[in-house]
């Protein structure tokens, strides 16, 4: 798999042997490392740096070098993480942005970005769908897309005059039934069962000392929030969140997020060593570990890709059940 350098208008410079970590889900970013023996002094801020056919790239927006190593460190968003720098805003006058149509279509009109296709291609399925205030880009569609089992397939097309980022919907993978990621499989992976996280959050809004908002939030067994209690005694875990000046409604609704972080969760970081099959982000995969009894099957949320001494290695993290 060739890495490419290119100019800012996709012109090809060369090709690069460099290492690199790309994270895909978390950071959206990524780190090339060129030692001074390799650098290429046509490497410029703004060039673009990727493997065709696949979403491993993105824009030099940092190069910083460091004499301690003998590396020069190449750094920027990826494609997706410039789906999470732009914002879905309510229409003026409207509560929230509402989508209705293909799934294509409603990509189209959110990703406006210079260098970014998305495809005119329907996909055949029709949603309507109200996003969240003042959501991500990448947010919101991967939200959406879940509700119909469909992921965002980001990958550079490149061309004989340059290329481009295209991003369309496509229908998400399902692995775990005829492929079962577990110690039979040829992988390596930490599975986490946490049953430490709170299950009751005070949680403090505006005014002083008497007179501050107080709203008590409950987490059941199953991870479901309301302000009805259901777990007590030993088993009750406690945390406190404090937002001074959030009315209730406000309060609820941060309060809320800021709980779902703390729940208990069972999780899989699956390091799958030798498969036919390239994961990507909102891929569906149920992985077990036989030895714990722990199983999962949820979505792919993060992807790290790596290449050392010219060994690519990835490695997929589960959505935890809460």
């Amino acid at each position: 798999m060739d890495m490419i350098l290119a100019k800012p208008d996709g012109q090809e410079i060369c090709v690069v042997d460099y290492d690199f970590d790309l994270d895909l889900g978390a950071t959206n970013d990524f780190q090339v490392n060129a030692s001074y023996a390799s650098w290429n002094p046509d490497i410029k801020i703004g060039d673009l740096i990727y493997i065709p056919g696949t979403e491993f790239g993105g824009i030099i927006k940092n190069i910083t070098s460091a004499t301690n190593t003998g590396n020069i460190y190449l750094k920027g968003y990826t494609w997706r993480g410039y789906l999470s720098k732009r914002f879905i805003r309510p229409p003026s006058g409207a509560d929230y942005y509402i989508a209705n149509g293909d799934l294509n279509d409603i990509i189209r009109a959110l990703v406006i970005i210079p260098g970014f296709v998305v495809p005119t291609v329907a996909t055949g399925i029709n949603v309507n769908y109200q996003f969240s205030r003042y959501c991500s880009v990448l947010d919101g569609l991967e939200s959406m897309l879940r509700t119909v089992g469909y992921r965002l397939d980001i990958r550079y097309v490149q061309t004989e005059t340059g290329g481009y980022v295209q991003v369309q919907a496509v229908k998400a993978g399902l692995y775990g039934e005829s492929v079962e990621y577990s110690q039979d499989s040829m992988i390596d992976f930490n599975s986490i069962d946490n049953q430490m996280g709170a299950n009751h959050l005070i949680c403090l809004g505006t005014g002083e000392l008497k007179e501050r908002l107080v709203v008590d939030l409950y987490a059941d067994r199953a991870g479901n929030i309301s302000q009805t209690q259901s777990i007590y005694g030993i088993d009750e875990i406690i945390d406190v969140f404090e937002n001074s000046g959030a009315e209730r409604e406000t309060l609820i609704e941060t309060g809320t997020n800021r709980f779902e972080e703390l729940l208990s969760s069972k999780s899989f970081t699956v390091n799958i060593k030798q498969t036919g099959d390239e994961l990507y982000i909102g891929d569906i995969v149920t992985g077990q570990d036989y030895i714990t009894g722990n199983k999962v099957t949820k979505p792919i949320i993060n992807k790290i890709v790596k290449r050392t001494n010219g060994v690519i290695s990835r490695s997929y993290k589960i959505e935890g059940e809460k």
